[in-house]
């Protein structure tokens, strides 16, 4: 299934929301978004394509309204989620885990255009398996560009296959932020074990 989220923010209005597919959003709040699963998913196959816009002098939050689950598909293990952020205003991204279970294998892209201004909050959470699995894997990757110029380019694999896969001492979940300050041009990137 392909899914796809248009979210524009903008000054002194309610977010424009446009869905397809299994993901849905709902507005909660003046400046909140709440991102709902309308179907299973992702399953192995599956797309996902997000797409936020926060104008100048925008407010967004953007929440999720449960973790998510993604399983192999019966063709494919492998599933995707794109993430194409442009930000002038202010956006905070906070969702809840995902869980990459079973053998899936899950492909996470996050592109940021920020502009002059804008300040950010990105937070992604990812466990692999539920209770007593190990076999899922997820490659997560950011890039971020500041007013047209390379900023930051990162990338992280955690699961069955990547180079931190450890059958004695596997990481912990993590929990990933990206906090781009209104005033200063430089990024401070926290990567941090959950206990």
């Amino acid at each position: 299934m392909h899914s796809e989220i248009l979210l524009v923010a903008a000054r002194n209005r309610l977010p424009r929301i446009q869905s397809r597919g299994g993901i849905t959003a709902r507005c909660t709040a003046r400046d909140t978004v709440y991102l709902v699963s309308a179907a299973a998913n992702p399953l192995g196959g599956d797309i996902v394509d997000i797409r936020v816009v926060v104008e100048q002098g925008a407010r967004l939050r953007l929440r999720s309204a449960a973790g998510t689950v993604a399983l192999p598909g019966a063709e494919t293990p492998v599933s995707q989620a794109h993430w194409d952020i442009e930000v002038t205003g202010n956006l905070d991204v906070d969702l809840e885990p995902t869980v990459v279970a079973a053998a899936a294998r899950h492909l996470s892209t996050v592109a940021l255009r920020l502009h002059e201004g804008c300040e950010i909050r990105f937070r992604e959470r990812v466990q692999i398996g539920r209770y007593g699995e190990s076999e899922g894997f997820w490659m997560g990757s950011l890039r971020a560009d500041r007013n047209g110029l390379p900023m930051l380019r990162h990338r992280v694999e955690l699961g069955a296959g990547s180079l931190a896969d450890d059958v004695i001492a596997a990481p912990r979940p993590p929990s990933m932020s990206c906090v781009i300050p209104q005033r200063y041009s430089v990024t401070a990137c926290l990567a941090r074990r959950l206990s």
